[in-house]
């Protein structure tokens, strides 16, 4: 792991000092200096003396204040002997923002800001993506003195202002907010607790502390709810904890101030680390604050409603992803549960396909299990589903459905506007309700217009009475196309769950899997040239027995003992590539 504990004043700047006392000028009037200057010179006495490359200077003759002729250096470029005062500073800035960046695709990088980081300072924090900030550490470009100076008045008073907490957090750069350093050292052993001991190596898998075969008794209610009460568990009224799906007290969030329509974490799972990505259902605020640089500049505060992807979460749930898989090597679980993307012109000019599109591409390169879940009550709608839909990356992806979920092109109201509408409405009310069977019947036999009239506004009135409860009718029969056992039938989902029993299937699952790819890269170790798809019969014939290898604790408790004939096989690969 990587970590960068950051407190500067970003690339030094510097004079040379020797200089100072020695350069004159060449004023056009030297009785008016107001009138400007030629250039800046040095006398023949001082030039001589510089040691030899501290300027470029031209050779020129000239005539001085009292009329006589002198030889002047007059300076083109001031160079200086020490390094470090200048543009090559600049330089080694880039490099090591080369090597930050490099940094973030080979390993776990952190950063810290302890204090004050400015620049270069800055950039580094950002290029290693993950950022746990101290109250008092502001992150900026240039301080609040000189940006006054460019715009001629003193519009801004603090370095907060450009770069505090209440910049960096709402913006998705601070991932944790501390008050103190010993909370920010508290927070970077935390986050390491998730992390590997190499870049290659699987996450660091504890003793659970609390029993993987417990129920969840967290019950995902209808309606809106705070969903980190499902993911981390909520105290009850008499003080007991309702456990959630995760181990007790092990759920993180990070980035909680950033794209508040998602929530993002690091949990552990019978003491297996894995990363989270969960949706808010409740209705939330952005708040994009005034710029006091210009006075026609408003705060403003936009509605986000629950359960949709808005171009700020949609960039958080990527950045969340690529960070899970670099360096982290977190197994992911989503719980999926979005009614679609946010697509209003505010948010198309927002770039949320962008943003969109980015979680599918964070998504095609995880290199470790991601599990979809749909949880209770819980619905998975159009664009939304197409964004994390296993085909996506079939080797590493699973999609699972609880059996009180829903998932579809687009909600029951919405495809009855299209498919069932009034009319459709209206026949099944002629097939299914007696008073209208009758009439209808009775309206065939009869001939006299006044009893038709009579007959139809009768058939009319009815309709009316029941439009309502039809409506519902067709909302029902439209919702019965959106359940767990079509998705399951159609093959979209690999299971449909229970979420009281959620937690132990998915302990087990993601062990299995963990275990598998483990296995798969000794094959690959073993013979490179091996495809995905070779690598999966050759695992099957070692365990040579598909009950076995269908079943999880069952495929565990083989992998744990047949180290010594998984051995032999794997040399046999190694002769046999020879």
């Amino acid at each position: 792991p990587r970590i960068y504990i950051s407190c500067n004043s970003g690339a030094r700047i510097g004079l040379v000092e020797s200089l100072k006392p020695k350069f004159k000028v060449a004023f056009k009037d030297p009785s008016n200096p107001s009138l400007g200057f030629d250039y800046l010179y040095l006398s023949e006495t001082d030039y001589r003396a510089l040691p030899e490359g501290t300027v470029n200077a031209t050779r020129i003759e000239a005539i001085d204040v009292s009329g006589k002729s002198e030889m002047r250096y007059a300076l083109d470029d001031i160079i200086g002997k020490i390094h470090g005062i200048g543009v090559e500073n600049l330089r080694g800035s880039g490099l090591i923002a080369g090597e930050t960046s490099l940094a973030y695709d080979e390993t776990f990088t952190l950063s810290f800001v302890t204090g004050r980081s400015v620049g270069i300072g800055a950039y580094l924090v950002r290029l290693g993506q993950r950022v746990i900030q101290q109250v008092n550490g502001p992150i900026i470009l240039t301080g609040y003195q000189a940006l006054n100076k460019l715009l001629g008045r003193d519009v801004y008073t603090s370095l907060d202002q450009l770069g505090g907490p209440e910049i960096m957090v709402p913006n998705g750069i601070t991932h944790d907010l501390v008050n103190s350093d010993q909370e920010g050292i508290n927070s970077i052993l935390t986050w390491l607790s998730f992390v590997p001991k190499t870049a290659q190596s699987p996450p660091p898998v504890v003793a659970p502390t609390d029993p993987v075969s417990r129920d969840i008794e967290y019950e995902v209610p209808k309606g809106t709810y705070d969903v980190r009460h499902m993911l981390g568990g909520v105290p009850a009224p008499d003080g007991r904890m309702t456990r959630g799906f995760f181990d007790v007290g092990s759920f993180k969030e990070y980035l909680g101030g950033w794209g508040k329509s998602v929530v993002v974490g690091r949990a552990k799972l019978g003491g297996i680390p894995m990363g989270v990505i969960a949706v808010e259902t409740r209705t939330g605020e952005r708040r994009i604050p005034a710029d006091p640089g210009n006075a026609e500049s408003r705060a403003v505060t936009e509605p986000q409603a629950g359960q949709v992807w808005f171009p700020d979460s949609a960039y958080k749930t990527a950045q969340a992803i690529e960070d899970f898989n670099r360096g982290e090597n977190l197994p992911l679980i989503i719980f999926a549960n979005w009614r679609g993307f946010s697509g209003g012109t505010r948010d198309m000019f927002g770039e949320i396909l962008k943003f969109g599109s980015m979680i599918v591409d964070a998504l095609r390169t995880y290199r470790h299990p991601v599990f979809i879940y749909l949880p209770p009550n819980g619905e998975l709608r159009g664009g939304a589903w197409v964004v994390v839909d296993p085909t996506i990356n079939e080797r590493m992806m699973e999609m699972y459905a609880d059996k009180q979920s829903r998932g579809g092109i687009l909600e029951p109201p919405g495809i009855c506007e299209v498919k069932f509408r009034k009319q459709d409405q209206i026949k099944t009310m002629h097939r299914l309700d007696p008073q209208l069977i009758d009439m209808d019947r009775e309206l065939e036999q009869v001939t006299d217009e006044a009893v038709i009239a009579q007959l139809k506004l009768n058939i009319a009135k009815r309709e009316n009475a029941l439009l309502p409860i039809y409506l519902q009718i067709a909302h029902e029969f439209a919702d019965l196309h959106d359940r767990s056992g079509r998705m399951k039938a159609k093959g979209v989902i690999r299971d449909v769950l229970e979420w009281r029993r959620s937690r132990e299937f998915f302990y087990w699952r993601v062990k299995r899997r963990l275990a598998e790819l483990e296995l798969r890269k000794k094959g690959e170790q073993a013979n490179p040239s091996l495809s995905w798809e070779q690598c999966s019969k050759i695992l099957e014939k070692f365990v040579d027995n598909m009950d076995i290898w269908d079943d999880d604790k069952s495929f565990l408790e083989w992998y744990n003992n047949s180290t010594t004939r998984i051995d032999e096989a794997l040399k046999e690969i190694r002769q046999d590539r020879i």
